[in-house]
């Protein structure tokens, strides 16, 4: 095998597997992976064996883009068979810990009636006992709460995670939550825990090349695989990154959610999700845009869009600190992100608690209430972020929907007013049962299900924002739009979709009232001096 210094090629990635199945936060978090297991991936899985030609012919209708349903080329129907049975033999604990949730949620609807629930302990499913409290709110509902670190211990295991090598040539993928990642010529699929320093060992290959043997005994590759290595390796080194040494304060769009915002001594990335470029790509800010060092990362909420392990990453060892909402502290809707994350490997992750400011030089940075998009779920990691310098403000509220402006107007009496204001407008949101079905031990009525959806800002609330922040710029963002981003969001709107219908609408008023506004899509940059 060749001696000469090569470099992971910029268009390889690395999709972050367990048990074959894409990764995002409800698949790290054991409880949730749980009921993932058993409640989505399990049901899939014997959908497709029961019938792989109707889940051909759902991959074939765009109506159906984000259903459960396989999208694979061919009859993949012994690679399926032999995934469930591998998922049944080796994540049985995972089996039984989804039918003890299910078993203990039965237990306290039946039992729990506004008594002391001191002795419901002693009939608590074995494998929760010792990991849940038992409490009533203060209408004497019951419920229970995971203690987390507790059931990491007992049941996180990272023998199920891999990396899913392959050269990305366009953007077509098939969707994370419905689809397996399955074994073909094209791929390699790396059996590594997440927290591994072999992976930072394998991204570092990206601005630091290593000769490609030491790149074949990093991938454990044996001598019949090691043409992989050739595949995803060039001697071509790329550009240097470099840092914005300019005035004020830079920002660039990335692509749905994520925003880099550089000043002098500071760097920002907020809900990171970074393209690949290719052939024939349409026009995108890559990996290669970023600088060498990410002081802060900041995640406004957990959805699979917003906290995507595959960017994280290959950027886990060039970022100081990851900033993140706080959680409710055991909910089983509602898992800490701050231990999702130090499970995958980051050293750094801070919880600031809402209204709470983390400084950095002249950078300030400020945790905001978000509401909205989730469902009406007590759920509380999710979060807006301000960041302000001496040259101006800007906020980034994702798919914060302002249900209650009297809440914005009580923030903004602190904050003060706003120069730039970033809002998610996906007000058609998925239904309920779409993410967090799964969790859920009872069937959720279909009018409830409609009902209670995952709507970001329409015209209306995003408007009234804009108003109590009085923002001199606003821009719409977090659309899913973005022709990479259909793997994860399965998103494809058009011009008479509501999203698009109100958010045109939105820019047209500020523009009409002489505030700057757009609708983001691609790359864009701007600067605040």
């Amino acid at each position: 095998m060749s001696a000469n210094q090569l470099y992971l090629r910029p268009n390889v990635a690395a999709e972050p597997l367990v048990d074959r199945w894409y990764a995002w936060t409800h698949l790290i978090a054991p409880a949730t992976a749980a009921r993932n297991l058993t409640e989505r991936h399990l049901r899939i899985m014997d959908s497709y064996l029961s019938d792989p030609e109707a889940h051909a012919e759902a991959g074939r209708n765009p109506a159906l883009a984000g259903g459960p349903f396989v999208q694979c080329e061919g009859d993949r129907s012994s690679a399926i068979a032999q995934l469930r049975d591998q998922t049944l033999r080796e994540r049985h604990d995972l089996v039984t810990l989804s039918g003890a949730i299910a078993e203990l949620e039965a237990l306290i609807a039946q039992e729990a009636r506004g008594y002391a629930l001191e002795g419901l302990y002693e009939r608590v499913p074995a494998p929760l006992n010792g990991l849940i409290e038992l409490a009533y709110d203060l209408r004497n509902q019951a419920s229970y709460r995971l203690i987390e670190p507790l059931v990491y211990r007992r049941y996180y295991r990272p023998s199920g995670q891999s990396l899913m090598l392959s050269l990305v040539t366009d953007d077509n993928r098939p969707f994370i939550l419905s689809t397996p990642r399955l074994d073909d010529e094209h791929s390699y699929n790396w059996p590594v825990a997440f927290a591994s320093a072999e992976v930072d060992a394998l991204f570092a290959l990206r601005d630091r090349p290593a000769p490609a043997q030491v790149i074949a005994d990093l991938l454990g590759l044996s001598d019949g695989s090691q043409g992989f290595v050739e595949r995803f390796t060039t001697p071509q080194a790329p550009v240097a990154p470099q840092r914005f040494r300019g005035p004020g304060m830079r920002w660039r769009y990335f692509g749905h959610a994520c925003v880099l915002v550089e000043t002098a001594d500071c760097t920002i990335l907020t809900d990171p999700v970074i393209a690949y470029p290719f052939d024939q790509a349409s026009p995108r800010l890559t990996y290669a845009d970023l600088p060498p060092r990410i002081d802060f990362v900041l995640l406004t909420h957990a959805h699979q869009d917003h906290v995507v392990l595959e960017t994280l990453l290959p950027l886990r060892d060039r970022i100081g600190t990851v900033l993140v909402p706080r959680s409710s502290g055991g909910h089983l809707q509602d898992p800490s992100l701050k231990l999702v994350l130090t499970a995958c490997g980051f050293k750094h992750v801070v919880e600031p608690a809402e209204m709470e400011e983390v400084k950095h030089g002249a950078v300030t940075i400020q945790a905001i209430p978000f509401l909205g998009e989730h469902c009406d779920l007590e759920i509380l990691t999710k979060g807006a972020w301000l960041v302000r310098h001496q040259s101006g403000s800007i906020l980034f509220a994702a798919d914060s929907r302002n249900s209650n402006p009297a809440l914005y107007e009580a923030v903004h009496e602190q904050t003060g007013d706003i120069d730039l204001l970033f809002i998610g407008m996906e007000c058609d949101g998925a239904p309920l049962s779409w993410i967090y079905g799964p969790l859920m031990t009872k069937r959720v009525e279909r009018g409830i299900d409609q009902s209670r959806r995952a709507n970001a800002s329409d015209y209306a609330s995003a408007l009234r924002l804009a108003e109590i922040v009085r923002c001199r710029q606003l821009y719409v963002y977090a659309m899913g739009q973005e022709p990479w981003l259909h793997f994860i969001s399965s998103i494809r709107y058009t011009e008479d979709s509501n999203p698009i219908v109100h958010s045109d609408r939105l820019i047209r008023t500020m523009r009409e009232r002489g505030i700057a506004a757009a609708r983001l899509y691609g790359s864009h940059e701007g600067t605040l001096i």
